[in-house]
């Protein structure tokens, strides 16, 4: 790993350590990327009153996604779900919730902090079929093969190393599999830098992908069947964005991500 991309990782680490931190002492994580204008589309407001109902205060005020993956993974009872980047685990438990307790629901972070948060919120709403993980969303500790649906909520746009995300997640995923994303993305128009001016890295803006840098990176990875829908504008030529894709019930041969991809 080069030395800004280090750099970039223990920035975000320790932007979201303070966010749990701040949250664990009785604050709201500050929601939204910094340098654009931080409105609803946030944060849990993404998230119906009716799924709020009965999680820990502390799952929904530590929420720092752009979407509600599990509204659009279409999850089912009995399924294993893996969220990258789970932050305080709003997401996992209501996965937890949709699965059953024939099925479970993962939840890896890299952050201790947010791992201390997530497991003081699964305890507190009582749920026996999560476990969180440490770890990187480069790097998933979890053997082949072990996932029916991989979801993340705004946090692939913060990795550095994008083309190892895609390639790892379709490394867990069973064959059949598939991906119900939230994540920001940009106009294919928008050069890096023009991203990078609208916001910065941590903040969820400099690091995203241009829709066609994302459906590469995903079609280099093994998925098919890929939808990238505009959601809601987050800055100028930026969205949240819903990603669906699948992982071929028979797995063939398929090219190595490449740079074209973007960081």
């Amino acid at each position: 790993m080069s030395d800004q991309s280090t750099h970039l990782r223990e920035t975000v680490r320790q932007r979201y350590a303070a966010a749990a931190t701040q949250v664990s002492e009785g604050g709201t994580a500050c929601c939204g990327p910094q340098g654009i204008g931080i409105d609803d589309s946030f944060g849990s407001a993404p998230y119906e009153a009716d799924e709020r109902e009965g999680l820990p205060a502390d799952a929904v005020a530590a929420s720092l996604g752009c979407g509600n993956p599990t509204a659009v993974a279409d999850l089912q009872e009995g399924e294993r779900v893996l969220d990258l980047g789970s932050g305080g685990g709003i997401d996992v438990l209501l996965s937890a919730r949709r699965v059953g307790p024939t099925g479970k629901a993962y939840g890896l972070d890299m952050t201790e902090e947010m791992l201390a948060l997530a497991l003081a919120n699964e305890k507190k709403a009582g749920a026996t079929n999560v476990e969180f993980l440490k770890g990187t969303i480069e790097a998933i500790p979890l053997p082949a093969h072990t996932i029916d649906v991989v979801i993340s909520n705004c946090v692939i746009n913060l990795s550095t190393d994008k083309p190892a995300v895609f390639a790892e997640t379709f490394r867990v995923l069973a064959p059949g599999g598939r991906i119900g994303l939230s994540d920001v993305v940009a106009d294919d128009a928008l050069t890096p830098a023009q991203r990078a001016e609208r916001g910065d890295y941590v903040g969820c803006v400099a690091g995203a992908l241009s829709f066609a840098e994302y459906r590469r990176g995903l079609e280099s990875a093994g998925f098919t069947a890929i939808e990238i829908t505009p959601a809601h504008s987050v800055a100028d030529g930026m969205y949240s964005a819903i990603i669906r894709a699948s992982k071929p019930a028979v797995e063939t041969h398929r090219r190595v991500a490449g740079p074209t991809v973007g960081t």
